[in-house]
């Protein structure tokens, strides 16, 4: 389903539940977490090219939280002082 935007929003992010689906990986079909995630704005205050970035940075966060706890470096590097 879209997120419809309610005034005075200029945006909302809707995510869905993970569900156990069948990907391509590698050229072999694997059952893998799937969560869709959708972004709509208003076009008047939001670039498309904007929110195609952020899109792409809340999957990169959901998918490597580490990236969150550790500012994006290694935890090795981060804990250990490597």
């Amino acid at each position: 389903s879209t997120p419809i935007i309610n005034p005075p929003q200029s945006a909302i992010l809707g995510m869905h539940n993970i569900v156990e689906r069948p990907v391509a990986v590698d050229g072999k079909v694997e059952i893998r977490p799937i969560m869709y995630v959708a972004l709509s704005y208003d076009h008047r205050i939001v670039d498309g090219k904007e929110s195609v970035s952020f899109l792409y940075l809340v999957k990169e966060l959901l998918e490597k939280p580490e990236l969150m706890l550790f500012g994006g470096k290694e935890p090795n590097e981060v804990l250990l002082g490597l």
